[in-house]
């Protein structure tokens, strides 16, 4: 099926970043995949709600990676001090009920939306998302989702998301080097999901392009397109 037909449109889809990002650095860091998905598929990101502030860089990231101007995080790990770890098994965590209201937001501002895409902690955002699509959860009406170095979230109050399995269509994006967030974790999400369409590139923690990565993600999309 061409996405470039008579009559079809460009699928729209929401874009949630990762932690200590912003709608601006994601949108400079997802050039090379806008263009690949350039006339198939729309992507619309929004921001995060809660600020960030400066901190000593996880495993596998860069100093640089922390230099972000008004980095946002979707939810704090550790709520004391407003951090996140991906890692981290918290007791308790703060800021999830603020961003899905924003994304609910978003949904009603850019109406229709077809897809998610997260990528990190976005990613795992989405996951979240999925699972109260699954629910029945009226707010989040979308169609697929792609997650890029997703995982599941380690927060004792959100192990209720992952104990049923979700039929949402799925993508998994996984870096076999990514330091920040293994391959391993990605995995794990992927395993809550029916059927999820996995996508594994060599490189480390970042969104993929290359044209093997451009041919699944239009493989994937072109089951959507309308």
């Amino acid at each position: 099926m061409s996405a470039e037909r008579e009559g079809s449109r460009a699928l729209r889809l929401l874009c949630l970043h990762g932690y200590r990002q912003n709608a601006d650095s994601f949108r400079a860091r997802s050039g090379a995949l806008r263009k690949a998905l350039r006339r198939r598929a729309e992507l619309l990101s929004v921001v995060a709600p809660h600020a960030v502030a400066a901190q000593q860089p996880q495993p596998g990231e860069a100093a640089s990676e922390l230099l972000e101007a008004d980095s946002r995080g979707w939810w704090f790990s550790n709520p004391q001090e407003e951090t996140f770890n991906a890692s981290e098994e918290a007791s308790s965590c703060t800021g999830l009920e603020e961003s899905l209201d924003l994304v609910a937001d978003a949904f009603v501002k850019y109406s229709p939306i077809d897809g998610l895409l997260g990528f990190s902690q976005g990613a795992a955002l989405v996951g979240i998302i999925c699972a109260l699509k699954q629910r029945g959860d009226s707010r989040f009406p979308f169609d697929f989702a792609i997650l890029i170095a997703g995982f599941k979230s380690r927060a004792t109050p959100h192990q209720s998301y992952y104990q049923e399995s979700i039929t949402v269509p799925s993508l998994h994006v996984l870096g076999e080097t990514d330091r920040v967030i293994p391959a391993e974790m990605s995995r794990e999400l992927a395993s809550v999901f029916m059927e999820p369409v996995i996508l594994t590139h060599p490189g480390g923690h970042f969104m993929p392009a290359s044209p093997p990565q451009k041919k699944a993600y239009l493989e994937f999309l072109n089951q959507f397109l309308k």
